[in-house]
């Protein structure tokens, strides 16, 4: 029992761990999907922390927190679509320039408006996400197997971990089953067809990249109201690049994208743990080799370890309309 409570506790905390990272995947997932590559999920992410965090400690509301931080996302959303789309500018510089933006802005910011280095002071608890307790989770604690799963690792978590799971079908129905979604996956593929078609492809692209704005402000909301307390420099440390990495792992999947972002979640989770442990036979492995583990990850799925993962046709190429 003792390795199975060992496993739920770790469980508990790939769950939560995962969560920035399946909102900025299905960021991406809309997206790209239209033929937009969007390397600044990181800054987005980062923005939207840092904004949902200011909001969070002067209101003392969670909420007004996680609509300042959509609302900044949706600003560099646009700022990136601008670029990109009206301006058909490389969609990969354009990222890039986006998470230098914010990465310097955030530390800026931080320092002129609260003096402490970049950061924000702590959020009261008011202002942050609670954890909910389910139905029934204490008098299932006791039950074995199940209760411990569904106590620790279903139950007490925060609102916004119940929302990416539910963004998961809904993006699902929303792709597959929608007018919208139809006329969105065709953008991605062939934009010229859209286009004869009577569909504006710079609206249909902008409004993809709206969403994307709108996920990543929950991710970044997540991060500095929900699992932490306040915004720390550079809190996001590159789970955008793993998101897009759990992206193409899933091949532009939504189920497919949610089983990534937990196994990275997982490998997160597990560094954890692992912290000052000692392996038989090894001794205490350094604990910067467990913590390098999701990025070697990344590494190894991006080298192509997974397959052919083809992209949308039109994905990172500017539509010029035809005259």
């Amino acid at each position: 029992m003792e390795f199975f409570d060992i496993l739920v506790s770790i469980l508990g905390s790939a769950v939560r761990l995962s969560i920035p990272l399946l909102f900025t995947a299905l960021a991406g997932l809309f997206s790209e999907r239209a033929g937009i590559f969007d390397i600044g999920l990181e800054g987005k992410m980062l923005a939207s922390a840092f904004a949902s965090a200011c909001v969070a400690y002067v209101t003392g509301n969670a909420w007004l927190g996680l609509l300042a931080g959509i609302a900044v996302s949706i600003a560099f959303s646009l700022v990136h679509g601008f670029a990109s789309i009206t301006n058909r500018g490389n969609q990969i510089v354009s990222g890039v320039a986006l998470n230098f933006v914010a990465a310097g802005l955030t530390i800026v910011l931080g320092q002129a408006w609260f003096g402490q280095g970049g950061r924000t002071p702590q959020v009261p608890g008011e202002g942050r996400f609670a954890p909910i307790i389910l139905p029934g989770a204490d008098a299932m604690r006791d039950v074995p197997f199940i209760g411990p799963l569904y106590a620790n690792v279903i139950s007490g978590n925060n609102i916004l971990t119940y929302i990416a799971f539910l963004m998961v079908p809904l993006s699902w129905w929303v792709l597959y089953r929608t007018r919208f979604g139809l006329r969105l996956r065709a953008v991605g593929e062939n934009p010229g067809a859209v286009d004869t078609a009577g569909i504006s492809v710079p609206w249909m692209r902008y409004r993809s990249v709206i969403l994307a704005g709108f996920l990543c402000g929950f991710a970044g909301t997540y991060l500095a109201v929900a699992q932490s307390a306040a915004f720390i420099n550079n809190m996001s440390a590159g789970k955008g690049y793993i998101a897009l990495a759990a992206l193409i792992f899933a091949k532009w999947r939504p189920v497919p994208v949610m089983f990534a972002c937990l196994l990275f979640g997982f490998l997160d989770a597990l560094a954890n743990f692992m912290q000052g442990k000692v392996v038989p036979g090894i001794g205490e492995v350094p604990v910067q080799i467990f913590q390098a583990l999701p990025y070697v990850l990344t590494c190894i799925l991006l080298a192509g370890f997974i397959g052919i993962a083809r992209p949308p046709k039109a994905g990172g190429v500017p539509y010029t309309k035809e005259r």
